[in-house]
Order: C-alpha cells, then structure tokens, then sequence
C-alpha cells in the first residue's frame, strides 16, 4: 500500500504529465492541499480556474463549485473530486419553487447566494458571496429583494442595509446552523483571551457574540494580519487546521466539534489519483440554455461588485 507521502507524489507527477490543475476548497483536509494549485473559497477557485492555462481542472470541494467552475470556463473539462459530495443548503431550494415565488412577487429582485445550483441561479437576478453579498445588495437598484437561500447570511444583510425591503426564506448552512449561542459563550468563557471569528452563515444569536465576522478567506486573512494570539474558529473546523500550520505561533480553538461537513470530507487523496488514472469522480456537463441563464447572474454580480 502507497504511504500518503508517496501517493502525493504520484498525484503529482500524474498532474504534471497529464496538464490537470486541481482546486481545492478551503475546507479540503491539509494532505490535499498540499497537492492543489491553488485554493479558496467557492468563487474564488472559480475565477482562479479561468485563468489557468490548464484545459482539464478537478475540483476539490461540492458539486455547487465545480458548476460555477464549469460557468466561467465552458471550454474546460472539469471534474467533481467525489460525485456524491453535494451541499444541502444549495440543495434545498428548487428553481420551480422559486419561479413560483417571483410569480406572486413580480415587483422583488431575487439575490442568490452564490452557493447554490446552476438551476437555481437561472431564475435569479444575481449572486453574491459572503464578503461581496452587502456591497452588492447595497449598489442595486431595486428595493424590494428576496435573499435566498441562507437566512442567516440574509438576516446580515438585512441588517447592514435597512433602506432595503429584504424577504428571507428558511434555509441554511446545517453545519454552521447547528451551532447554539449557548456554545458560543461557553467557548469565550473557556478562552477568555481569545477573539471569536465566525463565518455570517451562523445563526444571529452566534454571529452578534463575534469579534469578527466574515467569510472563510476573510477569517484567514483577519488572522494572519492580527497581532493577537489566540482565536476562537466558528467555521469549518478545516480552517482551524490550516491556519494551525500557517500560524504556528498563534493559538486556536474550535467553536464546537460539530463544525465538520462530511460533504467536504468526502474527497480523498485517492479520488483525485484515481481520476488522474481516467477512473472515477464525475465529469460536470451542463447544457447551454442553463449555462448562459446561469452565468448572467453571475455577471450581474460582478458588474455590481
């Protein structure tokens, strides 16, 4: 059997010789991050693959990303890591559901969060994500809005622009929801020197106990720019490992040990090998009404942010 070292190597080597780029979600285990070209949140591998000179790209993460991945490079071949790695929040809203609503609210524009399925996004006026989600919603010209599908996310948004009429809908992140704002104190009780960073897709009552909130790239850059020691990590309990080994002369703890999605950690270094040898993984196709639908809302996004 390969040692993990070796199977590194391998992956590698078969990389190189094969011209594949691998992306890899910020809440990948370190063992293959070490093996990506680059990492990031969602969107941010997205842009990244763009600009690779690779035509084949396998993504380490959720089939929402590698989606998003396939919309800004159409002419790729781009890969789902594990094919059963979906992601419940982006899930839990229909395209029929939501075509539905806008039936009976024809005067709302609709805000998609940009973690949700390409479906979806086609009846949607545009995305964000969780670092550009208050700019963007602030620069729109409408009023009326439907910020879906994270309620927690939108109730952030909600509250940093009130000249907006903001409707949210019951959905979420059920890793980052499950979290209690009982667990939060008990946390900066136990670490009383420590700063809480927490991730907006917790609920409120967490959130309002944060000393910082911001997306996962944020939380990451807050603490490599900080001059303080200690860090309470209210997100993926990933990010706490990462920044472990950047930072080893500062101190983390977890938020809870709940904050684990076992859609991320589906993804092993074997699946990547294995599609670097034509086996497994799950090539991602989508058909060019979606994709042109789809990508205009991502469009929309990056005009306005």
């Amino acid at each position: 059997m390969k040692t993990l070292s070796a199977l590194q190597k391998d992956i590698l080597a078969l990389k190189k010789d094969k011209d594949v780029a691998i992306l890899a979600h910020s809440y990948q285990t370190h063992d293959i991050l070490e093996i990506a070209d680059v990492t990031g949140d969602s969107f941010q591998l997205s842009v990244a693959a763009s600009k690779l000179p690779q035509q084949t790209v396998i993504l380490c993460g959720v089939r929402f990303m590698a989606e998003t991945v396939k919309l800004l490079s159409p002419d790729k071949t781009v890969y789902l890591s594990h094919a059963d790695a979906g992601c419940p929040m982006a899930e839990q809203m229909t395209r029929e559901e939501i075509a539905a609503w806008r039936k009976d609210h024809p005067d709302h524009a609709v805000v998609a969060y940009i973690n949700t399925t390409t479906a979806l996004k086609t009846v949607c006026d545009v995305c964000v994500t969780s670092s550009s989600a208050v700019k963007i919603v602030e620069r729109m010209p409408q009023k009326d809005i439907l910020f879906i599908p994270d309620c927690n996310l939108g109730s952030f948004v909600k509250a940093s622009c009130p000249e907006k009429n903001i409707t949210l809908l019951q959905g979420g992140c059920p890793v980052h929801t499950a979290i209690t704002a009982e667990e939060a104190k008990a946390a900066k009780a136990a670490h009383p020197n420590a700063l809480l960073l927490c991730h907006p897709e917790c609920l409120p009552d967490v959130s309002r106990q944060a000393d910082f909130l911001g997306s996962t790239a944020d939380i990451m850059r807050f603490v490599r720019e900080s001059e303080h020691r200690e860090f309470i990590i209210g997100t993926e309990n990933a990010i706490l490992d990462h920044l472990q080994y950047e930072c080893p002369d500062k101190r983390f703890y977890p938020l809870s040990k709940r904050l684990i999605c076992p859609d991320m950690k589906l993804t092993t270094l074997n699946d990547i090998y294995r599609i670097l040898n034509g086996e497994g993984g799950e090539e991602i196709r989508l058909d060019a009404d979606t994709s042109e639908k789809a990508k205009a809302c991502i469009d929309r996004m990056l005009a306005l942010g």
